[in-house]
């Protein structure tokens, strides 16, 4: 039996993605980013949310696309995965939507300009819509997740 996933959507340039709702644990408008240094150039620091400090990451350097400019559109969503939150900057967040878990199939070894290992699949939505689904476990490889923690002590 086919499951049924609520995804976030959320757009970086002309591409859609998504995260599943159960892992997003809050979608913020920008704040202020205290920079860390020596740290890698995607990780653009750490914001104070409601008392807590939580690692940034902008999205489009993780996967190595070129930087916007921040908009009135612009967010941040904070992801819970494992024992850790982490802020991913996107340029807009606006969407909830179901999709079929049998509708998303493999990613092929590029998505727009971004590495398969990155992705969980790619889900069609309709005719004409297709939906990018992170990997999260990837986007947040071992070795950076071992810095983000670091910077959260």
């Amino acid at each position: 039996m086919a499951e049924e996933l609520k995804v976030v959507v959320f757009t970086l340039g002309e591409e859609e993605y998504g995260i599943e709702v159960e892992k997003v644990k809050t979608i913020e408008r920008m704040l202020p980013i205290t920079r860390v240094p020596k740290t890698y150039d995607f990780i653009k620091g750490v914001i104070n949310l409601r008392g807590v400090v939580v690692p940034v990451i902008e999205l489009r350097g993780r996967f190595g696309l070129s930087s916007a400019e921040v908009t009135e559109q612009s967010r941040i969503i904070i992801v819970a995965y494992e024992d850790l939150e982490v802020g991913f900057i996107v340029d807009s967040a606006n969407d909830v939507i179901d999709i079929m878990d049998e509708d998303i199939e493999p990613a092929p070894e590029v998505v727009g300009g971004i590495q398969a290992k990155y992705l969980r699949g790619v889900a069609k939505i309709g005719d004409e819509r297709l939906l990018i689904m992170l990997h999260l476990a990837e986007v947040l490889n071992k070795s950076e997740i071992i810095r983000l923690e670091q910077l959260e002590a």
